[in-house]
């Protein structure tokens, strides 16, 4: 890691500097290494390498310059000891969970989770001789009744996906601790700006990079960060034999926007608490969530453990499934898409997209009624973002 990622220095400086790794040319920009193996000078430095007596680069499935550098970033900002990259976000769940967990094992996950993490917790994992049991996650109890003597570990987001419900981290981590389990944490929501999961004492932490990470719709990525000691006894082997890489490319992407994160979070975070106050009083609006309001039913956890809301509100348009779609669809500016923390200003349907493949009981119990919109906070104009808003919920 290069000098100018010492503790001393402040996110938004270590989200520019940390981790650069400059070759013999001196350049500016992050080199990207788009190869997929290294050379030695030696048969007996290859040998040393691949024993790890000599440490050094092997082959891009492995590690890679430019990987490693979007990795070294990651722990700057996170203050984590380590991390490895991964292809997408799930690669990073599914990894982050599946290298801590054996066949006889048992999990422990909240209810609120996206589509594809509620899979991995609750169809996956089984499948291979891990149960998972679900609950609550803001119903600390539910956590603690659910413990068995085989629990290894919980799995939480916070905010959830997408009815923006926070989870006390810190509460959960010591019931995890208390049973012997680990508790790994989607962060997406809140990112590393605004919620820091390793210091309330979470012992992984996993990111869709394809958010706000990159931030401008261009690639996919994820990272899992822990101890030095969690990703080599969890994670490093998994990664190195099964191969869910980064590609160099993504990662340089994945560098370049960590530059412009702390700008670019703050502006949409700024925007999307506007957007809130100004739909709280709509008459078409019959349920507005957003972390950065008092009203929030966690406000007293989001002043705990947040630093400020989050980029992202979600919102019940009047009229069910057909007053959302009328609504979506009179939309001029905003576009319709499952991603976030994007650029550009987004919504979604989560009934009919990120969630889906639950039941209609399922989706009740969690909140995702079929009215439910979830918006992430562009970098365009909040005026204009209103007004589109406005505009449209006219026609809902």
């Amino acid at each position: 890691m290069s000098a100018s990622a010492e503790p001393q220095y402040r996110p938004e400086t270590r989200l520019i500097h940390a981790g650069t790794l400059r070759s013999q040319f001196g350049e500016t920009s992050e080199a990207l290494f788009l190869t997929q193996g290294f050379v030695y000078d030696s048969a007996e430095q290859c040998a040393a390498r691949f024993t790890g007596e000599e440490p050094g680069y092997l082959y891009s499935r492995f590690s890679n310059p430019t990987v490693s550098m979007f990795e070294q970033r990651m722990c700057a900002l996170e203050g984590a000891e380590a991390a490895r990259a991964t292809a997408t976000g799930m690669a990073a769940v599914t990894t982050a969970l599946m290298g801590q967990l054996k066949a006889g094992d048992h999990i422990v996950a909240a209810k609120a989770l996206f589509g594809s993490c509620r899979y991995v917790a609750e169809i996956l994992l089984p499948r291979f001789g891990v149960p998972c049991t679900l609950v609550d996650g803001a119903d600390l109890d539910q956590w603690r009744k659910a413990v068995q003597p085989n629990t290894k570990a919980f799995f939480l987001e916070s905010p959830t996906n997408p009815t923006l419900d926070v989870v006390d981290i810190a509460e959960v981590a010591k019931i995890a601790h208390d049973a012997g389990a680990t508790l790994t944490v989607d962060n997406v929501f809140a990112t590393p700006l605004w919620q820091s999961p390793l210091t309330l004492g979470a012992d992984c932490v996993v990111y869709s990079a394809t958010k706000h990470i990159d931030g401008q719709g261009r690639c996919l990525g994820g990272i899992i960060l822990s101890t030095e000691k969690f990703i080599q006894d969890n994670i490093h082997q998994l990664l190195r034999q099964t191969g869910p890489s980064m590609s160099p490319f993504n990662a340089w992407l994945l560098l370049k926007g960590l530059e412009t994160l702390a700008v670019r979070v703050e502006r949409q975070t700024e925007t999307a608490g506007k957007v809130a106050d100004v739909l709280a009083g709509h008459p078409k609006i019959t349920r507005l969530i957003y972390p950065g309001r008092a009203d929030h039913p966690q406000a007293a956890i989001i002043r705990k453990q947040m630093k400020a809301g989050s980029t992202l509100v979600c919102f019940e348009v009047a009229g069910g499934k057909a007053g959302a779609f009328r609504f979506l669809n009179a939309l001029k500016l905003l576009r319709i898409t499952n991603n976030l923390g994007d650029a550009k200003s987004l919504v979604t349907h989560p009934a009919t997209t990120t969630h889906q493949r639950l039941t209609q009981p399922e989706r009740d119990e969690l909140g995702i009624s079929d009215g439910i919109v979830r918006f992430s906070a562009g970098l365009e104009h909040p005026e204009d973002i209103i007004e589109d808003l406005s505009q449209a919920l006219e026609k809902a």
